[in-house]
């Protein structure tokens, strides 16, 4: 775990982090598996680590939009069908920290992209539902991958349901927020002898993501980030990606 100085400077970042993914529904798993890297916690640490921040973020966010009537059940589920029992099996899956480290960095490169093409999301598009046969063999990846790397896999989601007209922004965010909080929880339970691997600075960083988590999903019903925001974060999650696939050993 970092020293104090550098622990303040983690839970920084993590706070950042919450506040800017929880206004549009996420945990912010992957900017905190950035924020590890930059600051060199081992990958046995980062994953149970961002997933239990990620459970917190997204449990504030998944209250804050259903109260605000940002949640629909019918989308839901069929995704979360095929991705929870996914997530369970990769969270029981531990990768060599070579190939976890190439398979985080690829992850967070693609939340860098997303984060900058969604930079002024598309509004007022027409609207339909999820084909179930689609949506369950879909979530199934989502969640394998979500399990494996300890994101909660709306950065995957999102994109499905705004790109295929399923789902208005908010609406996105809200079950973006309750999807990501099951695969995370699932996720934990699949990789609970890693448990132990948790930072003693947990508390600390735990206590940064639920005020962030806080602050953002509040702000997240009403408005979203502003586009110099996602591109400065993109930036972040490109550098920690850098480092992430550099590493040799």
């Amino acid at each position: 775990m970092p020293d104090p100085v550098h622990l303040i400077g983690l839970a920084l970042l993590v706070f950042a982090a919450a506040a800017l993914y929880s206004m549009v529904g996420h945990g912010g798993a992957s900017a905190y598996l950035a924020a590890m890297a930059l600051f060199g916690l081992a990958p046995a640490v980062m994953r149970p680590t961002a997933l239990v921040l990620n459970i917190l973020v997204s449990a504030i966010a998944a209250v804050q939009f259903a109260r605000a009537g940002r949640f629909s059940w019918s989308t839901f589920w069929p995704f979360a069908i095929g991705a929870v029992p996914a997530a369970f099996v990769g969270g029981a899956v531990t990768l060599p920290a070579v190939s976890y480290r190439r398979v985080v960095g690829v992850v967070l490169v693609y939340a860098a992209l997303r984060l900058w093409q969604r930079a002024a999301a598309a509004t007022g598009r027409p609207l339909w539902p999820a084909p179930k046969a689609l949506a369950i063999p879909l979530g199934v990846p989502i969640g394998l991958l979500s399990g494996l790397t300890g994101v909660g896999g709306g950065i995957f989601l999102s994109p499905i349901l705004l790109l295929a007209g399923w789902a208005e922004v908010r609406t996105t965010a809200g079950v973006a927020a309750v999807f990501i909080l099951a695969n995370s929880v699932a996720g934990l339970l699949g990789c609970l002898a890693s448990v132990r691997a948790l930072p003693a600075g947990l508390p600390v960083l735990a206590a940064a993501a639920v005020a962030g988590g806080l602050v953002g999903s509040t702000l997240g019903s009403r408005r979203l980030p502003s586009p110099a925001l996602r591109r400065l974060l993109a930036v972040v999650l490109v550098v920690a990606a850098w480092k992430l696939i550099a590493v040799r050993a």
